[in-house]
């Protein structure tokens, strides 16, 4: 199978899978709020906030096992790819460890840091502790999962994520109620974490049968290795970290933790849009390894270039749809629990971060192409000014514009810092013209997004119930039927034909 099929393959399973990601997203958020209330709902975003630095513990390890396997099994050397993986599976158990010491600090101290009290301090304690062994538990799986990433069975590994959002699904509905609310939920993510891991794992030596983890494949030199690599990744992690995790936390202690509410709602429909686009991201990381030799690269830059547009087309066409009905998606997804405000509020947020994400989500690409061929110190370091700036700038505008200026302090730095730095040093590195990348990278998504704007600029003028959840889910269905449509008609060959016809008369 080609390397474009391959993509559009992935492309298809990652908005098939997260389409039904979605829809149980969206209905676990509401119905949560629904359960805890806006107060203890807004403790359980501030803990989880604080819970996802863990992820710094990974030390930039994942794409480092990612890119390896990737090379190694293209190479066939299965015994450099036992080292790697048992390196990386050592390493995580040790850090493991160290998030569940770092949870129990947590817990003991969480009057001081939060502010708590009575049965809600023993509440928040437990959950600390709960989301620590999650860590752990999640961590010593994780290498097994970068093995599935390396291989590029992306079926596999969205499909075991899926399966478990059932799974978390269930145990909500059955389980979930207000007291005791934050230990529940921390319970349940604890148990489907568990679950997926050790499918990774069977996934993992079912593909490869030779694969062994053992102390005895622990090598200085296969560390020696991969450390120049993951150290930059872990920059990277750090700075990815602070972008995209910093502002609930902020929010909940420059202002008040029921302010994070009506950000998170902003936030979360944001992370809806991105979250399957961004896994094309994913899919350029181990496929630019694969494609590492200089025989390789007019494939290597068409793939890049294919894959470029399919995120901007996608993301660009989500800003439309949002811009013209992302209000009524909030109002009716988020109820009367927010107040007018704070659903006006809401979708503020939502079109600065959207807006934010139409440069940094085909900025990643660059990114990850540039990290899949070992260009990884100067991408780093761009993304840590990058962070720098979203802290600095988000604490600066909280205080004098509240939550609108957190997401202004992420769109600012994104623009600035990944128009004018990354993207000139990526189209540098990666021996690209910009006409070219204008013309085969962007300009085939500008007459589908035109006329998606067309349609979305007639419907929203239509008379139509604007709380009814079928309408919505019909202007949507109908728009990408527009948007694909539109982009299946300019790559049809009687297009060239015609406009050969229309330079030349006498054809």
């Amino acid at each position: 199978m080609t390397t474009g099929s391959s993509v559009k393959r992935n492309v298809i399973a990652s908005w098939g899978v997260h389409a039904s990601n979605m829809v149980i997203g969206f209905f676990l958020t509401r119905y949560t709020l629904d359960v805890l209330g806006v107060s203890t709902y807004g403790n359980w975003l501030f803990i989880n906030s604080i819970a996802a630095y863990a992820n710094l513990l990974y030390c930039g390890f994942g794409e480092t096992i990612s890119r390896y396997v990737s090379k190694y099994h293209a190479d066939n050397d299965q015994q450099r790819m036992n080292e790697v993986v048992s390196l990386v599976t050592y390493i995580f158990r040790g850090l493991g460890c160290i998030a569940f010491a770092a949870a129990s600090v947590l817990a003991a101290t969480a009057q001081w840091w939060g502010g708590w009290e009575g049965d809600m301090l023993l509440q928040v304690r437990i959950t600390c502790l709960i989301l620590g062994l999650n860590v752990a538990i999640s961590m010593s799986g994780t290498s097994f999962g970068g093995v599935l990433h390396g291989l590029r069975r992306f079926d596999l590994e969205r499909g075991v994520g899926f399966a478990f959002d059932i799974v978390r699904l269930i145990l909500f509905l059955v389980f979930l109620r207000e007291e005791w609310g934050i230990v529940l939920i921390a319970a349940i993510f604890f148990v489907v974490t568990v679950g997926e891991n050790l499918c990774y794992v069977l996934f993992a030596y079912h593909l490869l049968p030779n694969l062994e983890v053992r102390w005895k494949h622990v090598r200085r030199e296969t560390l020696n290795e991969c450390w120049s690599f993951s150290t930059m990744s872990f920059v990277n992690t750090i700075a990815s970290q602070v972008i995209n995790a910093t502002d609930t936390i902020v929010i909940g202690i420059m202002l008040d933790k029921e302010a994070i509410v009506p950000y998170y709602f902003g936030l979360r429909l944001a992370q809806f849009c991105r979250q399957p686009i961004d896994k094309i991201a994913h899919i350029c990381l181990p496929t630019a390894g694969s494609l590492h030799s200089e025989a390789d690269r007019p494939k290597r830059l068409r793939f890049f270039l294919r894959a470029l547009g399919v995120v901007v087309l996608l993301i660009t066409g989500l800003f439309i749809g949002a811009w013209y009905f992302g209000r009524d998606v909030l109002n009716i997804w988020v109820g009367p629990k927010l107040s007018p405000q704070d659903h006006l509020l809401a979708h503020r947020v939502l079109m600065i971060l959207l807006g934010a994400h139409l440069i940094a989500l085909p900025c990643n690409i660059c990114r990850a192409f540039l990290f899949g061929l070992g260009i990884v110190r100067i991408p780093a370091c761009i993304y840590v000014l990058e962070a720098i700036l979203n802290f600095g700038i988000s604490i600066v505008l909280c205080h004098s514009y509240g939550v609108e200026g957190v997401a202004w302090g992420t769109a600012i730095p994104v623009t600035v810092i990944e128009l004018g730095v990354l993207l000139p040093y990526a189209v540098r590195h990666l021996g690209i013209s910009w006409t070219r990348l204008f013309k085969e990278g962007l300009w085939p998504a500008a007459l589908p997004l035109l006329a998606l704007w067309a349609y979305a600029i007639i419907v929203s003028r239509q008379s139509w119930s604007h709380d009814d959840w079928r309408a919505l889910i019909l202007i949507a269905i109908a728009g990408g039927a527009v948007l694909g449509g539109a982009k299946w008609l300019t790559e049809r060959p009687f297009w060239l034909k015609f406009g050969s016809t229309l330079e030349n008369p006498r054809l």
